[in-house]
């Protein structure tokens, strides 16, 4: 992109001193972006001219100011030409500092990325989970391998950084690191917020996403029916290990609630809601909002089962939590005993709740988006396009209605 630069000489009225006199400055303007110098130089305002941005007339006084002015505004265009010339971006930063002898300063991206992953690390549990500090730092991770694999460096200008890097970035990711299309869409999410970082502090001059375009691609969420659901209830686990597990996932089935705000949960927890039943009142550590879930009887007789439990007691939890590396492990095991041809894990009982346990019953999606704990409708949308039960039952309802068109006319007449 070609770079704009105009220079303008202006009185600036808003400082005149007490003798009347006000300064002179200039304002240079770079694709947009203005700078603010001052000349140095003062003038009665009645002499300056607005519309030539000098002094007017020809006593000694002006020519001496009009003079100083024009060799300002040839060191202002050395200085954007010395900057092309060393191939440094012109912005508003870049000439400013060029113009008064600051040297140019390079910035680079590692330090920039590791000062943002400082930042997150200190304001987790504040502001952000400790997944949210996981990703950026693997992200970082894969970003120096990046450089390393494509330049043969360890960290780069930031300047450097344009279209060109980014879509050889992505490439590296889906290639090299064999990530799925989801997966490299969100390293580069993660990557563009370090990039906005550098452009809100004028470090960039331009945005080299702007014509970048990734889709995250809509993956199919694995749930179990309700069929499934009853046979994990039902099947007789005589390992202890086991049926804690299979408790543990049915208590998420039967909530939504997402493993750590299952483990996070106490006691207090458990409040009467606008119903006078028992309801569940916590708040996703993901996004912190705030989740309400109305107690449901196999959600009661779960809580109940563990009340006593040692666990429980001295850790002050609702329920014995394993980690969830040794749930998901445990889980394939019940998976198998109950012949569920499906890769269970936990988080499939957050979408078994969505769709078979309230969707599929006829709850409205604003009030499981709720319970979920969703920030918008939209994210509880994905799992009502799955149900082709809940499609299949409501056109059974319709076609009942339609099924005698007479009778529909006779009651329309």
């Amino acid at each position: 992109m070609k770079t704009k630069v105009s220079i303008l000489f202006y009185a600036k009225k808003a400082k005149a001193s007490t003798n009347g006199l006000v300064p002179i400055y200039s304002r240079i303007t770079i694709n947009g972006k203005r700078i603010e110098l001052s000349t140095n130089r003062f003038v009665e305002i009645s002499k300056w001219s607005t519309e030539a941005g000098k002094m007017k007339g020809n006593s000694e006084e002006a020519r001496s100011i009009n003079s100083h002015l024009n060799m300002l505004k040839i060191q202002i265009v050395d200085a954007e030409m010395e900057l092309i010339h060393k191939k440094i971006p012109v912005t508003a930063e870049s000439l400013k500092n060029k113009i008064l002898g600051v040297d140019e300063r390079i910035r680079m991206l590692v330090p920039i990325f590791q000062d943002h992953n400082n930042k997150i690390k200190e304001l987790v549990g504040k502001e952000y989970a400790h997944g949210t500090l996981e990703r950026y730092t693997t992200s970082l991770k894969h970003t120096i391998e990046f450089l390393e694999w494509k330049f043969n460096v360890s960290d780069i200008d930031i300047s450097k950084i344009n279209h060109a890097f980014i879509t050889d970035y992505e490439f590296y990711l889906r290639s090299v690191r064999n990530c799925s299309n989801n997966t490299a869409v969100k390293y580069i999410k993660n990557f563009s917020k370090i990039v906005k970082i550098c452009l809100a502090n004028d470090w960039l001059e331009k945005n080299p996403f702007a014509n970048y375009k990734a889709k995250v691609k809509e993956v199919e969420r694995v749930y179990l029916t309700e069929k499934e659901v009853q046979d994990i209830i039902e099947k007789d686990l005589e390992n202890d290990r086991l049926s804690l597990v299979r408790d543990i996932f049915l208590f998420s089935c039967f909530t939504g609630l997402a493993y750590i705000d299952v483990k996070n949960l106490t006691k207090s927890h458990i409040s009467l809601g606008i119903d006078g039943e028992k309801w569940i009142f916590t708040h996703r550590q993901k996004t912190e909002s705030a989740s309400k879930i109305p107690i449901l009887p196999v959600t009661q007789m779960i809580i109940d089962k563990y009340e006593n439990h040692s666990q429980c007691i001295s850790n002050e939890k609702l329920l014995p939590i394993l980690s969830n590396q040794k749930i998901n492990a445990y889980l394939k095991e019940i998976a198998g005993i109950c012949k569920i041809d499906k890769e269970l894990t936990f988080h499939i009982a957050r979408h078994t709740f969505a769709t078979t346990v309230t969707l599929t019953n006829g709850v409205p999606i604003e009030s499981v988006s709720k319970m979920l704990g969703h920030k918008n409708l939209r994210t509880t949308q994905h799992y009502a396009k799955v149900l082709d039960r809940k499609v299949s039952d409501d056109m059974k309802l319709l076609k009942m209605k339609l099924q005698n068109p007479l009778e529909m006319s006779a009651k329309s007449s």
